[in-house]
């Protein structure tokens, strides 16, 4: 019984001197990792101005294609003759027929892109050049009125007409052509 209670008291003892560490716990980084971190306060910064000022979405192709916009090619055709841009223009209704035989602006109803200044100077050289036409055409056949020459050929270029393409009708009413 002795011999307990030493045991009993050696081990209160001892267990009094052994204590554990103390943990020290900081809050921030120490001097060594913050400067391994590095600073980047000027990225938040440019973060939090992108994140305040809205910007639009951009859409893909077949979204503007959906809305009736053709996207801009990514190739530049070269092989397109003026005619062929001509027939697209009366095709986008940006450029029409005329009851008079020549080309009208009728980019108010354009159904996509618009009309550029290459456009505009295209219209005019192909008005320019079916008046010069005009002109011969009443040299070679004086006896016949230049309306009457006029109305002969729109008839006759009318059937060339790209199919969809606007034209104006006698009535002075603008419509696509049905083929």
């Amino acid at each position: 019984m002795k011999l307990r209670g030493l045991l009993l008291l050696a081990v209160l003892a001892a267990s009094g001197c052994i204590r554990a560490p103390q943990i020290v716990m900081v809050d921030r980084a120490t001097a060594l990792e913050e400067q391994a971190a590095g600073s980047f306060k000027e990225v938040e910064q440019r973060l939090a101005r992108a994140g305040m000022s809205p910007t639009p979405v951009p859409l893909t192709p077949n979204q503007l294609e959906d809305l009736g916009i053709r996207p801009t090619p990514l190739v530049e055709n070269l092989g397109k003759t003026q005619a062929d841009r001509v027939d697209e223009l009366l095709f986008r209704h940006c450029v029409g027929e005329g009851r008079d035989g020549l080309l009208v602006d009728t980019r108010r109803s354009c159904l996509a892109g618009r009309l550029t200044a290459d456009d505009v100077a295209l219209v005019e050289r192909v008005n320019r050049a079916r008046q010069q036409l005009w002109k011969w055409m009443r040299t070679v056949r004086p006896a016949v009125s230049e309306e009457s020459l006029r109305r002969s050929w729109h008839q006759a270029h009318a059937q060339g007409v790209i199919c969809g393409g606007w034209v104006e009708a006698a009535d002075g009413l603008w419509g696509e052509k049905k083929c």
